[in-house]
């Protein structure tokens, strides 16, 4: 392959094995140099990307730039943002999930967002998950796609910056993307009344643009995550809410279980630190001392 001027851009969409480059102009529809595939290195959707033009006006990806961070689950690399979508109602929100992405994000190194979309179904004021998580640190947005309530706060979070909806399905990320984006028309799922989980409606990654500018990443949805790889000692600094309060325990290296003076479960017993937080990081310190034996 001869030299020749070399283009930057940003991976939209990877499909069937191309992959679409924009270039903050056009988009490009790509295919990958025969060195990637020697080197088994995946392009992801975010990747920033040299691609080198060809005569019919299409393009051959030959590097990929230094990444900030990728997600696994959704597959997506150099991502600013995650929005972390939940229903209030219909179904009702799983913080123990919730409790999950945010590790999942935290390792990541994204800064998270916590939408909970359907709001017209309940009163927010009263709505007892955003206070526990709005008092744990997180920034917390209230919307309805369905009525366009809350719509023009998450646009102007989300202007400007790479960002993913992540949540499980029935949460609403498609109407919630409809929404944001005008004439976007995603198809949209029913939520069974059996199971009070969304039918899956969106099959592959893809990063679309905002009328204000930045990106957002559709992704599939899921339901059950497994925890990231971490010891023990790690976990607790990815809880603001309880890292707060960890640096005042007696002992170093505090796990917050049983220890003496535990700063920590002192400020669950007072309230400060919400119990239902403080359970679920009990489980998930369980999850990972049995990995621990595993291996």
């Amino acid at each position: 392959m001869g030299g020749g001027i070399l283009v930057q851009g940003t991976v939209l969409k990877a499909t069937a094995g191309f992959y679409y480059v924009h270039d903050g102009r056009k988009v490009w529809e790509c295919s990958l140099r025969g060195k990637f595939r020697l080197t088994g290195t995946t392009v992801l959707v975010g990747d920033r990307v040299m691609l080198q033009p060809r005569p019919e006006g299409t393009g051959l990806i030959v590097d990929v730039l230094p990444r900030a961070n990728s997600l696994l689950r959704p597959p997506v690399a150099n991502v600013e943002l995650a929005v972390i979508v939940l229903a209030c109602a219909h179904p009702d929100p799983s913080l123990l999930l919730l409790d999950r992405i945010l590790l999942q994000v935290a390792v990541a190194g994204v800064q998270p967002l916590i939408c909970f979309n359907k709001s017209d179904l309940v009163e927010p004021a009263e709505f007892a998950p955003a206070r526990i998580y709005r008092e744990a640190g997180y920034r917390i947005f209230f919307t309805s796609a369905l009525q366009r309530q809350g719509i023009d706060a998450l646009a102007e979070a989300l202007c400007g910056r790479i960002a993913v909806l992540a949540g499980p399905s029935g949460a609403g990320k498609s109407s919630l993307l409809n929404a944001l984006i005008p004439g976007l028309q995603l198809k949209v799922g029913a939520v069974s009344s059996k199971l009070q989980r969304g039918r899956h409606t969106t099959r592959h990654v893809e990063l679309l643009g905002l009328p204000a500018g930045g990106w957002v990443a559709d992704t599939p949805g899921f339901s059950s995550l497994t925890l990231p790889e971490l010891k023990k000692s790690e976990l607790a600094p990815l809880f603001p809410d309880l890292h707060r309060f960890s640096q005042h325990c007696r002992f170093r290296g505090c796990l917050h279980v049983q220890e003496p003076e535990c700063a920590v479960r002192q400020a669950v017993q007072s309230g400060e630190v919400s119990e239902l937080r403080y359970r679920h990081y009990l489980q998930f310190l369980q999850e990972i001392a049995e990995q621990e034996r595993k291996y």
